[in-house]
């Protein structure tokens, strides 16, 4: 039974280049099924297209393989890879940070060259910016297909040399633990850290609690306020805040029915950091 094929891109959906993408899977097999994980990244956010393939791979079967393009250096000397991760899934991308929450939180087990002289679609050697197109969704299609196996990608690579974007580390003291903020839930403006709820729980704190949440970008302070833990939105009304463990089981801030990146201007990059603390006497 042929993989699934699924793509992922800061592409869009504007113009014709996601569809190129289709076309060049199809016509290396027609009966593939192919699906997107979303061509809505921010331009050029490496970052993020490595969050979004940590968020939803695990919810994949099985040797399906993934097509991420967001590659700001294409044409480069980045490298073109396929990896294998523990799950035995397949992540078809350069080799630019895209694998880097993949690495570190789910486990690549191997990692090949793509070898272009073999798997790039035929007459597309003097096209040095579509990769997405002539490289990836090609040696994905092949892959998925079952036209090669992934021992013939290309030569193997070490694990350890995946280049990986800075993560955020996670600070714990008696009374508090401090983090990041990795990523906004995009449409409804919740802040998503890295937290885990293992970590936050470890702290006492219960559902119902208030807790004293403090953002800062860099030395400056963004936010300052005592915000409800609770299971879910229905726990405060419409407008209030809430802290709430997401879907990945990390720790997030939200307003209910409203949007807390924008109502107080918080974004997500490395200067980013949310602490929570016991609120004492």
């Amino acid at each position: 039974m042929k993989k699934l094929l699924v793509f992922q891109s800061d592409f869009g959906l504007v113009d014709g280049a996601v569809a190129a993408m289709y076309g060049v899977a199809f016509e290396v097999d027609e009966n593939l099924r192919v699906y997107n994980l979303t061509h809505d990244i921010p331009p050029y956010n490496i970052w993020e297209a490595s969050y979004r393939l940590f968020q939803a791979m695990e919810y994949w079967p099985v040797d399906t393989v993934f097509v991420s393009v967001v590659d700001p250096g294409v044409g480069s000397k980045r490298k073109s890879v396929v990896v294998k991760t523990i799950n035995d899934q397949y992540v078809v991308t350069p080799d630019n940070g895209t694998l880097t929450h993949l690495k570190k939180y789910v486990g690549i087990e191997r990692i090949r060259e793509i070898e272009e002289s073999k798997h790039r679609r035929k007459d597309t050697e003097h096209s040095y910016t579509f990769h997405g197109r002539d490289v990836y969704a090609y040696t994905g299609a092949k892959l998925a297909s079952e036209v090669i196996t992934f021992e013939e990608v290309g030569p193997e690579l070490e694990v350890s040399d995946i280049v990986e974007l800075e993560t955020g580390g996670v600070l714990s003291t008696e009374n508090s633990i401090k983090g990041s903020i990795d990523i906004l839930d995009v449409r409804f403006g919740s802040l998503w850290t890295n937290i885990s709820r293992e970590d936050f729980a470890k702290l006492g704190f219960e559902f119902g609690d208030k807790i004293e949440v403090i953002i800062r970008n860099g030395p400056r302070t963004i936010y300052n306020n005592r915000i409800k833990y609770g299971k879910s939105f229905a726990d405060v009304y419409i407008s209030e805040q809430i802290i709430y463990v997401n879907s990945l089981y990390r720790m997030a801030i939200a307003i209910n029915q409203g949007n807390f990146a924008k109502a107080y201007n918080i974004s997500t990059d490395s200067s980013w950091t949310v602490e929570f603390k016991k609120i004492i006497g």
